[in-house]
């Protein structure tokens, strides 16, 4: 199994310069971030469920003592270390690889580090496995040494594709197939090849690939094949990918990305053999690499703080970016909404036959509301807000811009509003049934509220009021309901009305406090 990884240095360092960080600062922190931190790949804990180990235990001890010693090895200057440490069961064992053109130095720092990762990513565990960018450290307490392992793997990718494709993948694929041929004929000490060939296009491409060298010639070409056949799968038509197992590993760049092969110490003949695959090793541990560690646990800790920083002011500065725009957004939208809704004083004045007292339904706290009928036939209940109404403008802004976005068959429905000279008028949906106080609260009116239409208007209400809490895209409080601001359709279905005095709050605010006190004085009603 593969697991899929991408990586883009470019959009975090966009991120960062969003934040405000520095030139300087952003070098210093690349420098440190790319050579350290992420040069770390991946690292997997007990992927063969071989189980786990106790603290203090046998085990345990001889994994410190392996991996602490593990590079401490100065005559191995090829990059690949394979010991062993302790008895069955408690035997455990390890393999460390270097990429082929890293200097024995930077080798060993790179295996320290891995050691010091590996430790404190997987504790307890029986078998893991970390890879860098340079190097490669995994441990067993099974036979790891010349078996073929193929999980777990990894693949990334260059963001960029290919220009031309077909013939991209037909230089790539020559590639692979004469560097496989070399890596897989190497020695015991070394199974690495890199090259490059040019396309027709004059696009240079620069491949890699590696084996562990405990493999044998066929092992190794069997690996790196199955490894190649992963391309189209991880990296169809892209520029440059990596395909790591923990057996081989390949590469490819239209970019150089690799040094010369480090030429092997001559002293050593060709046909040396690798270190004994089970050789119990006790050497002292190197110094240098402890120091290593040591400045790593400083720098990197320091790194990611500043990282954090950043982050931080990014998030903070795109936060209030965002609420610009959206406040900017709503803006637009209440000024679209007031355009699409606004009639026309003189429409109104005629389809309620200039406010004649025939036509008027009922006087509120706020104004008086008549009944009209629009040059289209439709009915209309206009709300004609008094001059001393106390509903100033800031209610009237409110009432129109909260009831338009409400949208629930037992809130009344706004049609429209006019705003001209001293007249503030609301345009509702016409209601025939007037409202429920005028039912509830007259004696011959009352006997028409048999128990099934009270339980249905109480279910109206209640559902009407779930919505402006729970469900509608803002949360509102009424603060006004009583029975006159309850009106009953010809089916005698409730709609609540009046939002004057309606509140928004915050999704999830539960309470808040308020200076005024509003709503109206009533007696209990009878429903």
């Amino acid at each position: 199994m593969i697991v899929p990884i991408a990586s883009n240095i470019l959009i975090i360092e966009r991120k960062i310069r969003m934040a405000g960080v520095s030139s300087m600062l952003l070098f210093f922190l690349f420098v440190i971030l790319i050579s350290q931190v992420s040069a770390q790949l991946s690292v997997t804990c007990d992927y063969r469920k071989v189980g786990n180990y106790t603290a203090n235990s046998t085990y345990n001890t001889n994994l410190n003592t392996l991996l602490s010693t593990l590079s401490s090895n100065t005559e191995i200057n090829y990059g690949f270390y394979n010991f062993s440490h302790g008895q069955s069961p408690d035997r455990v064992n390890a393999i460390g690889l270097c990429r082929g053109d890293v200097e024995p130095d930077e080798c060993r720092s790179c295996l320290n580090y891995a050691r010091s990762n590996l430790t404190q990513d997987c504790p307890n565990q029986k078998e893991a496995i970390i890879h860098f960018d340079n190097c490669m450290l995994r441990y067993s307490n099974r036979t790891i040494f010349g078996q073929v392992e193929n999980f777990p793997g990894l693949y990334m990718w260059n963001l960029k594709n290919a220009t031309d494709v077909d013939e991209f993948n037909q230089v790539l694929a020559n590639l692979m197939r004469n560097l496989k041929g070399v890596a897989a004929s190497g020695d015991s000490r070394r199974k690495y090849a890199t090259d490059d060939q040019t396309s027709g296009n004059f696009e240079t491409i620069y491949g890699l690939v590696q084996c562990t060298p405990d493999l044998s010639e066929t092992q190794c070409n069997d690996c790196l094949d199955g490894t190649i056949s992963e391309i189209p799968t991880c990296c169809n038509n892209k520029v440059g990918g990596r395909v790591i197992r923990p057996s081989c590993n390949i590469r490819y760049e239209v970019y150089r990305f690799y040094e010369q092969t480090t030429v092997l110490d001559p002293e050593i003949p060709p046909s040396s053999p690798a270190p004994p695959p089970f050789a119990d090793t006790s050497p002292e541990p190197e110094e240098s690499g402890n120091t290593i560690v040591i400045v790593i646990s400083i720098v990197v800790p320091t790194v990611v703080v500043v990282l954090l920083i950043c982050l931080c002011l990014y998030l903070r500065r795109r936060k209030a970016r965002k609420n610009l725009v959206v406040k900017e957004d709503e803006v637009e939208d209440e000024i679209k909404i007031a355009e699409s809704l606004q009639f026309n004083f003189n429409t109104i004045q005629v389809a309620t036959e200039d406010f004649s007292d025939s036509n008027k339904l009922g006087q509120g706290g706020f104004g008086a509301v008549y009944r009209g009928r629009l040059s289209t036939g439709q009915m209309i209940a206009v709300k004609r807000l008094s001059r001393d109404s106390g509903q100033g403008d800031t209610e009237f802004k409110n009432e129109v811009l909260l009831v338009a976005k409400l949208q629930h068959r037992n809130l009344v429905r706004l049609l429209g509003f006019c705003l001209e000279g001293n007249e503030r008028l609301l345009v509702y949906e016409f209601v025939p049934n007037k409202s429920l106080d005028y039912f509830i609260f007259d004696p011959n009116m009352k006997a028409q509220l048999d128990w099934k239409s009270r339980y249905k208007i109480i279910r109206g209400i209640a559902r009407g009021l779930l919505y402006l809490h729970e469900d509608s895209r803002l949360r509102i409080i009424h603060r006004d309901l009583k029975a006159s601001n309850i009106l009953l359709d010809e089916e005698m279905s409730p709609k609540i009305a009046d939002f004057g005095m309606a509140r928004l709050v915050l999704v999830d605010q539960t309470q808040a406090n308020t200076s005024r006190i509003v709503g109206t004085y009533h007696r209990n009603s009878e429903l």
